[in-house]
């Protein structure tokens, strides 16, 4: 008995090991695709732009000198057609390799699609690919097309798809003005009841930095930069946000992580900074017996003072507390500004149909159809933030008090 389970056991284990994949490719036959950008033409059709890895270049220790003769570290095709399908078959004349998708980490959408058709044509063939990702982050090009985006060189990132995915992981991180969305987290927005999604946009600057010798100089004449957030509606672009606005939604949001808040002093516009080092926003609501809806914002924030270029006795407990109240006054005003911006678009950017539907599940039923039309538009916010400063760097008071006018 031994024996046979012996053999058993042997032959399982060689079947296993021995055994190859029906669908193994090789990779010398593989073309790696890092992202993909979809441009949509003033005849309706689609333009589709890949960006593929040319793997011996980003291997390399670094870009070489304008007089080196290697090339770049990505190649860009770009074909157009009617359905996303079709132009990936027709790329087939252009790439002599198999276009592979499961190592795309970036979906670049051009403005003109998000605000005319929309991105669910776009998601739906995504999700629907059994190579592609839904991990992949996906960005909106503003005022540029997905096309130059794509063609774009980085002197730090050798591959742009990674350029961007790192350029806004680190302003989420640092400044709080931008979110990182993934294809998946996106799809889960547009069908979730009572929330509508925000993504982050890009732009190019100055479009000359599709040349390796545009980026082996200090300045380099293009760039790509995270332009703001573009707000959706039913799957279409509705509008974007900067500055203030984009900060406010991403407290509501309880996304931000580090950010600096200017505080206004004495008539002094920005007298000092506070320093976020952690923070925690609170959305709940308040569903009263006659209909109408309150939403109660809450932030709790921690930070140090980092900047102060105004005469301040940090030393004192009441400008410290008169501080707080400044930076926590900030804070509420930039979260009313994005709630106005919301509520004007008729929007729930803001996920406050998601707090009611917690609330009161059953008259939420009766909102759902008519949320963001009839309801979101008069719904009360009242918010509240308590801010906390930890530290005040290596002295109390700045130096240039004591000097002498």
């Amino acid at each position: 008995m031994k024996i046979k389970l012996y053999c058993l056991t042997s032959a399982l284990v060689g079947i296993i090991l021995l055994s190859g994949c029906w669908s193994n490719q090789e990779l010398p036959d593989l073309a790696l695709v890092s992202a993909i950008g979809i441009d949509l033409e003033k005849d309706g059709r689609y333009t589709f732009t890949v960006q593929v890895i040319n793997p011996g270049n980003v291997a390399g220790e670094g870009m070489q000198g304008t007089g080196g003769s290697e090339s770049p570290p990505v190649s860009t095709y770009t074909e157009s057609g009617w359905n996303l399908t079709e132009i990936n078959r027709k790329l087939s004349k252009k790439v002599s390799r198999h276009i592979y998708f499961a190592h795309t980490n970036l979906v670049v959408i051009s403005e003109k699609l998000a605000q005319e058709e929309g991105i669910m044509p776009v998601l739906d063939v995504l999700e629907r690919d059994h190579e592609f990702r839904s991990s992949a982050q996906i960005v909106i090009s503003h005022q540029s097309d997905a096309e130059d985006i794509m063609k774009t060189l980085s002197s730090i990132d050798k591959v742009p798809a990674n350029k961007i995915i790192n350029t806004m992981k680190s302003t989420e991180k640092v400044w709080g003005e931008h979110v990182s969305v993934s294809v998946r987290e996106l799809i889960a927005k547009l069908v979730s009841p009572g929330e509508a999604p925000v993504v982050t946009t890009f732009h190019t600057i100055e479009n000359q930095g599709e040349t390796l010798q545009s980026i082996q100089r200090t300045n380099p004449d293009g760039r790509l930069e995270a332009a703001g957030l573009a707000i959706f509606k039913k799957g279409k672009m509705v509008d974007m946000t900067t500055g203030e606005i984009s900060k406010g939604i991403v407290w509501l949001l309880n996304k931000v992580k580090n950010t600096a808040v200017s505080v206004q002093w004495e008539g002094e516009k920005h007298a000092a900074v506070f320093d976020l080092i952690r923070q925690q926003t609170k959305v709940s609501a308040d569903v009263e017996k006659g209909g109408t809806v309150r939403m109660k914002v809450n932030v709790a924030a921690e930070g140090n003072v980092s900047e102060v270029q105004h005469p301040i006795n940090l030393a004192s407990p009441q400008a410290l507390n008169k501080m707080e109240q400044r930076v926590e006054e900030t804070i509420k005003q930039s979260i009313m500004h994005a709630v106005d911006k919301a509520q004007e678009l008729e929007t729930d950017i803001l996920g406050f149909g998601e707090a009611v539907h917690r609330e009161d599940p059953e008259k939420w039923k009766k909102w759902e159809d008519e949320w963001e039309e009839s309801y979101f538009p008069e719904v009360q916010v009242d918010v509240s933030a308590d801010v906390f400063i930890r530290r005040t760097g290596l002295r109390d008071e700045p130096f240039h008090r004591y000097l002498t006018k």
